[in-house]
């Protein structure tokens, strides 16, 4: 059957898939608009499983917070090159991923993906459609939900960074400013645990290690191989753990000192820094 102009825009319309990609899918579909869609979401899986392997490297990081301030989302929306991450419809895409999860409070990374969209499809169908239709990997690398007492979120200028930053024991006072400042010293000085309770026993073992073999390569004495390397792992809570590195804004302070001083007894009961390349 003849395709007319009107058909492939209405299937461009339907699905987003280029003019082109339409006027054939139509064509080996016999104009069933219904086949043609399908024969397009196979394209987007074709597309998925040939690029399965690639680096995602690009993309846009997205942070929201509740009206209360109670609870907060990050999502990474990735994808292989920069100028993808600029077009309308990834930028569309990011804001979808939010807007269904703020709405569904979806829990995990899965539950995300699996929620429907206004059309039936679920998030995940769409990105694979979108693939199909630009021709490049793209996948939600990470999804994170928090909720806390108070939850402050900072995104970085450049769109690939994003943190929350859940405080506890804020006593009522407004804590929105500091509680910007500290996730700025997530973003900049990347800590990897709250406190050094947080941070898991192979990282500690392996630190220990590798002040003994400093110290010894060093000629210190064997008996004092152990102090050493205990002293070298406080170092290392204090630079690499949030609640004991130095205030970037005013050193003379410690982050858990920064948040006693603003509200007595307040701290931070976790947090999440994602970022994308």
């Amino acid at each position: 059957m003849a395709i007319t102009a009107q058909d492939v825009n209405k299937l461009r319309q339907e699905t987003g898939a280029g003019m082109m990609d339409c006027k054939k899918a139509l064509t080996e579909a016999n104009g069933d608009f219904e086949a043609a869609k399908d024969i397009l979401r196979k394209q987007g899986q074709k597309i998925a499983s040939k690029r399965a392997d690639n680096a995602t490297s690009e993309g846009i990081v997205m942070t929201h917070v509740n009206e209360e301030g109670t609870n907060g989302k990050v999502i990474a929306l990735a994808c292989e090159t920069e100028p993808v991450s600029k077009v309308a419809d990834f930028q569309n895409l990011a804001q979808a991923a939010m807007k269904a999860a703020v709405s569904t409070n979806a829990a995990t990374k899965e539950d995300l993906l699996a929620v429907a969209q206004a059309d039936g499809r679920s998030l995940q169908e769409h990105i694979t459609d979108l693939m199909g239709k630009i021709g490049e990997k793209i996948e939600v690398i990470s999804y994170e939900n928090v909720s806390a007492e108070k939850v402050v979120s900072y995104d970085h200028s450049n769109g690939k960074l994003g943190v929350l930053v859940a405080l506890t024991n804020t006593g009522g006072s407004e804590v929105t400013e500091v509680g910007k400042d500290v996730a700025m010293q997530i973003a900049a000085m990347k800590p990897i645990a709250v406190d050094k309770d947080g941070v898991d026993s192979a990282t500690v073992e392996r630190e220990i290690e590798v002040g003994k073999e400093q110290a010894r390569a060093e000629g210190k004495p064997e008996a004092m191989l152990e102090k050493i390397a205990m002293g070298k792992l406080n170092k290392f809570y204090k630079e690499n753990t949030l609640l004991n590195q130095e205030f970037v804004k005013d050193p003379s302070l410690t982050i858990a000192q920064l948040l006693d001083k603003t509200s007595k007894g307040m701290t931070v009961a976790e947090f999440k820094r994602v970022a994308i390349g």
